[in-house]
Parts: C-alpha cells; structure tokens; sequence
C-alpha cells in the first residue's frame, strides 16, 4: 500500500458495526451516501425510500434546511460550551420549549446525548428523590419483559430483551420485570391500544406483594415497546400502571425515546394514551437525528425534592461533557420549529387512518401473520422458517432495500416508522414494495 492509500484506506475490516450482522453485512454492504427528505442515496446512485426514519429517529425528513442551517451557523460560532458551572442561553431556551410539550408537571429537563444515556439518567434521578425524602431504602427498578431501554447496564438491567442481555454478565442488582404484554391469540391484527390484557397492570402488585413498595423506586415501560416488535399497549393498561405506582409511591418512567416527537401523532405517547408518568426520557426526534442528543423531562416536585433537599451546593452530582451541547441544541430548537411551522404532528395524526388501512390489507399477503399499527408505526409479523427465526425477515429487509425501501426488522417482525413528513402516495410505495417482496421470498 502507498503512502496515499495509507492515508486513505478504503475497507470494511476496521469498523465493528453495533446490532449487526457484520460477516453477512461485509459480503454484501448496503450504503448510503445523502439524504433529503423521505429518500436516502445509495453507493450505487439509487433513491431508497426511509420507511424507518433512519432508526426511528429523523422525523423531520433527511437534511431540513432550517436544521442544516441552524448547525453551520452555530459550529462556526460557539462550537463548545462547558455545562458544568457555565452555560449558554440556547441551551435554556430549549428546555423551556420542551417544557411546554411535555405534559404538566413535567417541566424540569436534564440533557443527556442518546436515549440510553437518557434512560440511566432517570434512573439516577429515581434514586436521589427518594434518598432526598428519607426513602433510601427504596431502590429497586421495575422493568418489563420484552422492553427495550437503551445499551448502557441500567437499561439493559431493566430491559426485556434477552438478546441484549445474556452476553454480559453484570447487571444492575435489585432488578425484577412485569410481564410483557403481547397476546397474538386475542389481540391479532390491530389499530391503537389493543382491547385485551389491562389485567397485567397488575403485575406491577404482585411485584409489591413480593418485594415491598419501600423497596421499589421506578417501573420503567415504553408506552409503545418498539424495538421488540411495535407493541401496543392494552385499553387501559398505562391508567392502571399509574394508579398502582401512585398508590405504592413508586414512580413512573415512560421511556419516549422513539414514541416521542410526532411518532403518535402528538408531542408524546403520555399526551395520545392521556396518562402523565413522573418522568418522560427522550431523544432521537428531540433533533430528527441529525445531532445526537436525549434528556429526561421530571416532574417538578422531583426537581424540588433533590435541589431544596441538598446538602451540598452541587445538587445531582451526575452529568455528562456534551450535555445540551450549542450545535444539539441549535439542531433540536430547529427542529422544534420545523415540526411547529410545517405542522408534522398534524400530517402524522391525519395520515394515522390511512396508514394502518394500508398496512393492514397487507393480511392476505404471504407469509404475514400478524399487523400491529398505531401512529404512523407499524409492525408486519411473519411466520419463521423451521429452525431459523428471524432469517425471513432479514431476507425480507434485504430484498426490499434492493427495490428501494428501507425497513427495520426485529426478529421475524418488519417495522416501519418513517418520517413524519410521508404522504399517501409514499405510504402506498411502502405496501406495495413489501407485498411484491413477500411474494418474492421463500
């Protein structure tokens, strides 16, 4: 190798690509190059429909010119700021808009950089207002079966995900699970909050019976589980959660990370379901992912408990160098504004019918057993090859890349959760691409 290619080496080898096949990934890469809009470029100069928003995550569409703007003019002014006894004032301004989406009173909001950061930053906060209150005994995490919390130990400690977790060892300790709630047996092919199994709420009272609600800090739950397979919550299942941790004084984590920012058709799942927990995590579409950036949104009396009750001048002694770093926070404010001026949550809430009436006449096509839709997410379940789960659906994802649809898969289920910026016609180009792809696969 010459002295040029050294300086420019082209190969797959070096980079160890995360949640992915990368021997199968290498042999046969798929590339992207630009964006804009709804549509990726690939390597090979094709347009790729993004049926999953990136990875749920750019919700404004690909390169928004109010976002693109908005982070070259701020790195060419102030392209860092320290968050530890200094500050810049956009980095307020956003909290303050944010405050005014989440729902009242969760108007106190700590920036992390990604929803897993997010997530064990919640759980910090749980711990410190109970300790605040004299209640430091009260330590243990709820989570649920098949939930999805992030990658860091405290997520995957309460996350669900057995996948996630069986190579690593060391887990948070003190840590039980509910119940999933996925019931294929009554609750096949359906829109919105499916109508059976609210009776698992009270999953969350056996757990008190067992280990004592002067043990239990937070139960953590996606209002809708994402990354195992878009799953619905029942009718009235997040009432009787609430009900159950206000009861017990145990507080309750909504992880929004990808129901957050339109993905319902409103602010927040906590807005469309009409259940306030005591926190919100966040990210993803806090900057339609063009920046990395996440954060929790808590309630005040949370806020008020660890700052009045503190001993010493630094109240919550946790944090994180790029929190509300200046070029996350021009990108997140933009897209504030892009979602306010161009009315996405609205486009989302209105195309909510037509989504699911396309994605549920999908039913007779091959191989499908099962359509979940709720917002503009929707999950199509397929039966598994004999002795090789998940295999059809990856070969589903790869065919559909190949006739210019991108598409999540998680196991044997296809996900799609594009940017909120669709019409009907993309939505229509997205069912009939994957019913052809089906017909296609063995």
């Amino acid at each position: 190798m010459d002295r040029e290619d050294s300086m420019n080496p082209n190969t797959l080898e070096n980079y160890w690509m995360p949640f992915t096949a990368n021997r199968d990934f290498k042999a046969d890469p798929r590339m992207v190059v630009s964006a804009e809009g709804m549509y990726y470029t690939s390597e090979d100069g094709r347009q790729i429909m993004d049926g999953s928003a990136g990875l749920w995550c750019a919700n404004a569409g690909h390169s928004h010119p109010l976002i693109v703007e908005a982070i070259s003019s701020t790195a060419k002014t102030l392209d860092f700021a320290p968050m530890f006894n200094f500050g810049h004032p956009e980095a307020f301004r956003l909290a303050a808009q944010l405050a005014t989406l989440f729902p009242d009173p969760l108007n106190r909001i700590f920036f992390a950089n990604s929803g897993s950061e997010a997530v064990d930053t919640a759980l910090k906060i749980s711990l410190a207002y109970h300790k605040a209150r004299g209640k430091a005994g009260k330590t243990r995490f709820i989570g649920r079966e098949r939930g999805y919390h992030g990658v860091g130990f405290g997520g995957i400690s309460v996350g669900g995900i057995v996948a996630n977790r069986k190579q690593f060892n060391t887990h948070l300790p003190g840590v039980d699970h509910m119940r999933h709630t996925h019931d294929p047996d009554r609750n096949r092919f359906t829109r919105g909050a499916v109508s059976h199994g609210a009776e698992l709420a009270d999953d969350l009272e056996r757990l008190v019976a067992l280990h004592g609600a002067e043990t239990i800090a937070a139960v953590i739950v996606e209002p809708v589980a994402g990354s195992t397979g878009v799953l619905p919550p029942p009718q009235g299942y997040l009432e009787r959660l609430r009900e159950i941790a206000t009861k017990h004084d145990i507080l309750l984590i909504f992880d929004e990370v990808i129901t957050g920012f339109g993905r319902l058709g409103r602010a927040t799942a906590s807005e469309y379901f009409g259940v306030t927990p005591d926190l919100i995590t966040f990210a993803k579409g806090v900057t339609s992912g063009t920046i990395p950036m996440g954060g929790v949104a808590a309630a005040q009396f949370i806020y008020d408990a660890v700052v009045e009750n503190s001993e010493t001048p630094i109240e919550l002694f946790h944090g994180y160098t790029y929190s509300a770093h200046p070029v996350a926070t021009a990108a997140a404010l933009a897209t504030l504004r892009a979602y306010t001026e161009e009315g996405m949550f609205e486009n989302a809430a209105n195309l909510e019918q037509a989504w699911g009436d396309a994605f549920h006449a999908l039913k007779d096509a091959a191989y499908v057993t099962d359509i979940r839709t709720i917002g503009l997410v929707a999950g199509v379940e397929l039966a598994s090859r004999d002795g090789a789960p998940g295999a059809r659906a990856y070969e589903v994802m790869k065919r559909a890349w190949a006739k210019g649809l991108m598409v999540r898969v998680t196991g044997d289920i296809i996900a799609l959760s594009p940017p909120l910026i669709l019409s009907e016609a993309d939505i229509g180009f997205m069912t009939d691409t994957l019913r052809g792809v089906l017909a296609e696969t063995a």
